[in-house]
């Protein structure tokens, strides 16, 4: 670690992130701690996430890219988001939401597999970089965004529950299930891995020669 530069080790970090969210994520808690063990993964998923815009932004301004980087940054990403996933599988598999977050997870793994393999072709055959484009980091954004919400909205819910209870002196029937924030972050990370995969498809597609 003493070796690597600021960038890398905020790569670092956001690996050694990853097992800690998943700890966290599948301890048996019920009750009260199910919502604090929801605020806990947002908050180790989001500042993994911070040091996502850093590190890259840090390496670019101080001209510190490096080949490690360039293959640990993207790899650590999809551990991030991979590894929440199955946490909100864990965590929301008796929720309206679970169908939902399964079908995301294939979505993302599968478009992961398959821009993964056209860099690789594209890399080793041709020797072109490819970049990543507005599509890409607006997928990863959403899909950031998705990710905490479907974590903290749970959390938001009974934090007021519990204040209006405390107000009001009355005891509340709250529908858990309802989540509409969710949702609509949900559908727009689907829409937009899926969009931003079939565009990086299309357009290297050309590098797939058939023939050699």
């Amino acid at each position: 670690m003493a070796k690597m530069n600021l960038p890398n080790k905020l790569t670092v970090l956001r690996m050694c992130l990853v097992p800690l969210i998943l700890v966290v994520g599948f301890l048996p808690l019920g009750g009260v701690w199910f919502y604090v063990s929801c605020a806990c993964c947002a908050a180790l998923f989001i500042g993994a996430s911070v040091t996502d815009m850093l590190d890259g932004k840090i390496a670019r301004r101080d001209n510190l890219v490096t080949d490690f980087g360039k293959f640990m940054d993207p790899v650590a990403d999809k551990f991030m988001v991979i590894g929440a996933m199955f946490v909100l599988l864990h965590k929301f598999r008796h929720t309206s939401l679970y169908l939902a977050i399964l079908f995301s997870l294939i979505i993302i793994v599968f478009r992961e597999l398959a821009v993964t393999s056209i860099r690789l072709v594209a890399t080793s055959g041709s020797g072109v970089v490819l970049a990543a484009n507005y599509l890409g980091k607006l997928k990863t954004v959403s899909q950031i965004v998705a990710i905490s919400t479907i974590f903290l909205e749970p959390v938001l819910q009974y934090v007021i529950k519990v204040i209006i209870e405390a107000v009001s002196g009355d005891k509340l029937f709250w529908r858990t299930d309802i989540v509409p924030l969710s949702w609509i972050t949900l559908i727009f990370s689907v829409v937009m891995t899926i969009w931003s995969g079939l565009n990086y498809i299309f357009s290297y597609w050309k590098y797939l020669d058939p023939e050699k």
